[in-house]
């Protein structure tokens, strides 16, 4: 349906008189295509669209979803969120009425160059088929895989006191799997997480995808007959890819302020991060600066305005080492009186907005991999996340990586598989010692980070160098 049509609808409908009043509209339309080994899976066509209403008024907020879009449609849908705003406002700890909500005006569209929807199917499956075959490099591999996957999702925000927004996201997903079997030893690689996600169109695939086949397919060889990972504490160089399991896990999800304010307890944990840390706790050595920045333009989470409607800005979360805001959007920072960004988002018309990771960056330093190595006495490098495991605190963790390779004198040697690594999120960001330059950054996303009851699935981008931290337990599988 158009959004000029919804615009419409809801305008006649909103009460003038409420606190506040939006509608939050989202079309989504994604084509997913898979192959395993040689066989093409059917190809997948979905279309999702609805509204959900929200009203704050004398104190209260409720929110209603409908995927009716009919006049008749928006008004049960407004008329039960007028409701629950009313029945909970005793229930809640918070005035909502005093929190001041945007009401801002303006337009975003992801950069695109070939808008997937305008490549044939068959040069799609074409370009599925070649990259899959790449990854059997021989009978080592006894499993392999691949998929791709495209969305394009229009979102239209309008308020009761003439707020209008219009974004339109392209996103292009993009996963590689080989599995190598070998003396009784099983070892994986793939593109990590599942997938890549990226915004923008199907010139992506250029440099998510290509060329990329068939170096999974010889690492996954390669580590099945390799020795296992030493256990001892030693330094420990990160590669991007690896850096953005680690920035999302124990610094995003801590610093994020409605799991600060314990509205995550239940489900997703709390956070060992206080209030009064915000300007002055020493996070990381003074090497580490983290930024939030929705304005990078291919990376996954990507956007103009969250789906408060807040204006999305970069801002400066850690600078030399030390908390300066935390992730959350509009709501929290009011809540709990501290800066916070514009990060409010929802995975889905149907679900209510909260705070969220978005683009969270480690941003980049002056050191080449050459350097990086190079410093190095005893060490060792791992990339790509295989399994991760954190407390509810976010503070203690242990993660495994898919591949490593140790470094002896400032040298690349031996490859060794199941490699690991614990620690303890602040011992760990202030064990950072060197941080590598543009060259060793990379751009990743995910569309697989799980918060909030009933849980939404939402993407999340983390742009990242490579990163050394010294003195780190490591260990085998």
């Amino acid at each position: 349906m158009p959004s000029e049509i919804i615009r419409k609808r809801f305008l006649e409908l909103a009460p003038k008189e409420l606190d506040y009043c939006s509608i939050r509209f989202v079309n989504r339309r994604t084509e997913s295509l898979e192959m395993e080994k040689t066989f093409v899976l059917p190809v997948s066509h979905r279309w999702d669209q609805g509204a959900q209403i929200t009203v704050i008024d004398n104190g209260g907020m409720g929110f209603a979803s409908t995927s009716d879009l009919t006049v008749s449609g928006l008004r049960r849908a407004l008329d039960r969120a007028m409701r629950l705003a009313r029945l909970d406002k005793h229930a809640f700890v918070t005035d909502f009425s005093a929190i001041e909500m945007p009401h801002q005006k303006g337009r975003y569209q992801t950069p695109v160059e070939i808008d997937a929807r305008n490549v044939p199917l068959s040069e799609k499956l074409s370009v599925l088929q070649e990259s899959t075959a790449q990854l059997k490099v021989d009978d080592t591999i006894v499993d392999w895989r691949s998929q791709l996957a495209f969305d394009v999702e229009d979102k239209l925000i309008v308020t009761n006191h003439g707020g209008e927004i219009s974004q339109q996201f392209h996103f292009v997903h993009a996963g590689l799997n080989a599995t190598a079997f070998a003396n009784g030893e099983a070892q994986t690689r793939d593109t990590g997480l599942g997938r890549v996600v990226m915004q923008g169109g199907w010139e992506l695939l250029q440099d998510i995808w290509f060329g990329k086949a068939q170096q999974l397919g010889d690492q996954a060889k390669e580590l099945v007959f390799a020795d296992n990972c030493p256990e001892q504490a030693m330094d420990l160089l990160l590669t991007s890819d690896q850096m953005m399991l680690q920035i999302h896990e124990s610094i995003g999800h801590p610093i994020e302020l409605d799991r600060i304010l314990g509205d995550e307890r239940n489900f997703a944990g709390t956070s060992f991060v206080t209030p009064e840390m915000f300007g002055s706790y020493q996070y990381g050595s003074e090497l580490l600066n983290v930024s939030f920045d929705p304005t990078i333009p291919h990376e996954s989470a990507s956007y103009g305005f969250d789906d408060d409607g807040s204006v999305a800005q970069k801002a400066m979360l850690i600078e030399g080492g030390v908390l300066k805001r935390g992730l959350g959007g509009t709501i929290s920072q009011q809540r709990l009186g501290v800066d916070g960004v514009a990060c409010s988002r929802s995975d889905t018309w149907r679900r209510p907005p909260l705070d969220r990771m978005a683009n969270l960056n480690v941003e980049a330093g002056d050191k080449s991999m050459e350097e990086l190595i190079g410093g190095i006495e005893k060490g060792i490098l791992m990339n790509t996340n295989r399994s991760w495991s954190i407390d509810d605190s976010r503070n203690k963790f242990q993660f495994g990586c898919q591949y490593g390779q140790l470094i002896e004198r400032g040298e690349l040697t031996k490859v060794v598989k199941n490699p690991n690594y614990r620690g303890i999120s602040s011992a760990f960001w202030r064990n950072l010692s060197a941080v590598g330059d543009a060259s060793t950054f990379g751009v990743h996303g995910t569309p697989y980070c799980g918060k909030a009851e009933p849980m939404q699935l939402i993407t999340v981008g983390h742009a990242s160098p490579a990163c050394v931290f010294k003195n780190v337990e490591v260990f085998g599988g």
